[in-house]
């Protein structure tokens, strides 16, 4: 039996430092990171980096060798990362305190200069954080509080994060997007009095709106007795005689009515003027 089998203490140390070797060579790159190769505080080069519209599976990711005990890996996530701002009082422009959630998304894409910036993930969103809350202050202060109902938000949110993404380049990061969670006004006076000037507006654009209703109908009225008076007009011009027999039987319509003369009885002499329709129309 070999002279170094009779010492198994031995047999370990030299197991576990080739285990230590081992591991301190060969890396595994996982999908969902990306790593930057430091030397001696240095960086060298970028393991598995992220690339638009990469396909799952088709990464740099798998095992790679480095130089053990001075090579060390950096690792960064390649992932949608988010940073969550703290709620913030802004003042609209209709003098509305607003209390504002919001959130912002973002991915590193060039994890040698967030290295060289930040250090780490943590760093950046520390950084990005009081920049969403300056910018979402400074473009919701430019407008009323009704832009946030309505398809102009959509113009606030790409301000946002137009003037977002300029800092975040700076740290090797791009942002995907911005929202808001919540935008409330404060509980108490501020909210109720919001709610009575809104109310009023409201009204008075339901009174503006009615009055244009009815000015629109008295105009539509108009037309169309003056329609109808030009109709009988040209109608009594083409046949005079046909016009003063159609209008005598409207008339005796609208007068014999049993729904309005009910149980009135009605005396005429037979020459009557009235009822000269009856005789002829002498």
């Amino acid at each position: 039996m070999p002279g170094f089998l009779r010492h198994p203490v031995a047999l370990a140390i030299i197991a576990l430092v080739l285990l230590i070797i081992v591991g301190s060579t060969v890396a595994i790159v996982p999908e969902t990171r990306q790593g930057v190769v430091v030397r001696f505080g240095d960086p060298k080069y970028i393991i598995n980096s992220y690339r638009a519209n990469e396909a799952f599976g088709k990464t740099g990711a798998g095992i790679i060798l480095r130089v053990p005990f001075v090579d060390q890996i950096v690792w960064i996530d390649k992932r949608v990362l988010s940073v969550e701002m703290e709620r913030q009082q802004v003042l609209s422009t209709d003098q509305l305190r607003l209390q504002v959630d919001a959130f912002a998304r973002y991915r590193i894409v060039d994890p040698l200069r967030m290295y060289i910036a930040a250090g780490n993930e943590e760093r950046v969103s520390d950084a990005l954080r009081p920049i969403l809350g300056s910018a979402l202050r400074n473009e919701l202060g430019k407008r009323p509080f009704a832009a946030l109902l309505s398809p102009e938000r959509g113009q606030v949110m790409d301000n946002i994060e137009a003037g977002l993404n300029r800092v975040a380049r700076q740290y090797g990061a791009q942002i995907v997007d911005v929202r808001i969670k919540r935008a409330d006004l404060p509980d108490g006076a501020p909210l109720e009095s919001a709610f009575n000037r809104m109310r009023t507006a409201r009204s008075q654009e339901a009174l503006t709106i009615r009055a244009q209703g009815a000015k629109q109908a008295q105009i539509i009225r108009a037309e169309a007795d003056a329609n109808a008076a030009r109709i009988y007009a040209e109608s009594y011009g083409k046949d005079p005689q046909f016009y003063d027999f159609y209008r005598a039987m409207q008339s005796y319509r609208y007068t014999f009515a049993p729904e309005r003369s009910g149980d009135t009885n009605i005396i005429l002499s037979p020459d009557n003027e009235f009822l000269r329709q009856f005789q002829g129309g002498r």
